[in-house]
């Protein structure tokens, strides 16, 4: 059984090392520009090299996103982009504009090319086009059922590598490729500023009535027009594999580290149990869905690999996400007296039972007994956001390790 790569993203350096340790395989990540989540935390030059270094030390590859579709203005900055990216290390770009892929070729040559999603790859003739001019890997279209992309195998060469979205966000629009934010608010999703207008509410409006707006409803579910549900596989692992897909991706450059550290862990797990079985898969099921679970999330669905969906895999009532964990912090240091330092990312007191998420799938319960400040003052609770604490468990963690709480009352399941 060929290994199969999982690459989770990572909007901030913070992120990378929580994807690193977690689980990934590989991990992408966004510059300072023409990638298309501009309001991501995304990456500086320094950061981006001391990034790298860090994940190449863990032995995990690093592909750099500038993937929009490019206008006349944007080439000349791009070929200057790509000759600042030369000092950067990372192993591959990812991209979806063919100029911007010349471009790329010519000040790069030694860096792999994988075509991005955006760039509509639903077949194979698709796949040995880009192939043909060096590319190393596509970035199936979501629109894709698992027996398109089995053909897309049976019909590419063997060094092409295809590349498919497992988990996270659904777009409403064909590939990605949306025109609803440029239209609403100016920022064009095509050139990474998308306001994700198809979360929006929505009513119709006749043009002879202005001003009077009539609710949009099916089955009185709702107005949410174009909310998709969002893709979970988890599931699916051997059908996935059997497919031929060499890269498991996740979606999520603006997700946090508990959430890129939930996902990841647990589609690092179920693929470890793959390769070791597919009874030893199965019999974890439901710690796999468990431990999704617990990061935010909304409903799932299994989007187009198993045909085109229906109404049942939109979501009309609502747009918002389900939080059942809380994200406290990541551990960064230990102080060998049973203290440890991190940045507060949400309140919590002495003596509340919290849980240490371990890289390796344990969850340990742990009590606050003690919290300090930077001059050593002791604090009944950590208020402040961003606030650098020390902390003092029942349990101690070790460093990078995960702190969450349960928003769950008990007896739930997720």
């Amino acid at each position: 059984m060929k290994k199969i790569e999982l690459l989770v993203p990572a909007g901030s350096p913070d992120v990378l090392r929580t994807a690193v340790r977690y689980g990934a395989d590989a991990v992408y990540i966004g510059g300072e520009a023409f990638g298309l989540r501009a309001k991501a935390r995304n990456f500086s030059l320094e950061e981006m090299r001391s990034s790298v270094a860090f994940a190449h030390e863990h032995g995990v590859r690093v592909y750099v996103t500038a993937n929009i579709f490019a206008h006349n203005e944007d080439l000349v900055p791009v070929r200057q982009y790509f000759r600042e990216l030369e000092s950067v290390g990372m192993d591959a770009l990812i991209i979806s504009d063919p100029g911007v892929f010349a471009i790329a070729r010519e000040v790069l040559p030694d860096v792999e090319v994988h075509i991005s999603t955006q760039a509509n790859n639903t077949n194979y003739g698709t796949y040995r086009f880009w192939h043909n001019l060096g590319a190393k890997r596509a970035v199936a279209a979501r629109e894709l059922s698992l027996e398109e992309i089995r053909q897309i195998r049976a019909n590419i060469p063997e060094d092409m590598e295809i590349e498919c979205f497992v988990h996270g966000a659904m777009c409403i629009s064909y590939s990605g490729r949306c025109l609803l934010s440029n239209y609403f608010t100016g920022r064009d999703a095509n050139r990474g500023e998308c306001t994700h207008p198809c979360r929006w509410n929505y009513a119709v409006a006749e043009e002879t009535r202005p001003g009077e707006y009539l609710p949009v409803e099916e089955n009185e579910r709702g107005t949410f027009l174009f909310n998709s549900k969002d893709l979970c596989m988890i599931e699916y692992v051997p059908e996935l594999a059997e497919a031929g897909i060499d890269s498991f991706k996740i979606e999520g450059r603006m997700k946090t580290a508990l959430y890129v550290a939930a996902v990841a862990r647990a589609y690092r797990k179920a693929l470890d149990d793959y390769r070791k079985g597919e009874d030893v898969y199965r019999a974890n099921l439901d710690w796999y869905r468990d431990e999704i679970g617990k990061c935010t999330t909304r409903e799932f669905t299994t989007g187009f690999y198993f045909g085109k969906p229906g109404a049942e895999s939109q979501i009309y009532g609502e747009s918002t996400y389900h939080k059942n964990y809380t994200y406290l912090g990541t551990a960064e240091s230990v102080d060998g007296r049973g203290r440890f330092r991190l940045q507060q990312k949400n309140k919590f007191s002495v003596g509340e039972t919290i849980e240490i998420m371990k890289p390796d799938g344990r969850n340990i319960a742990a009590t606050v007994e003690g919290i300090w400040d930077m001059e050593g003052s002791r604090q009944d609770s950590a208020p402040h956001a961003r606030q650098m604490v020390d902390v003092k468990l029942s349990h101690e963690p070790e460093p990078f390790d995960i702190l969450r709480r349960s928003e769950l009352e008990e007896g739930t399941i997720c």
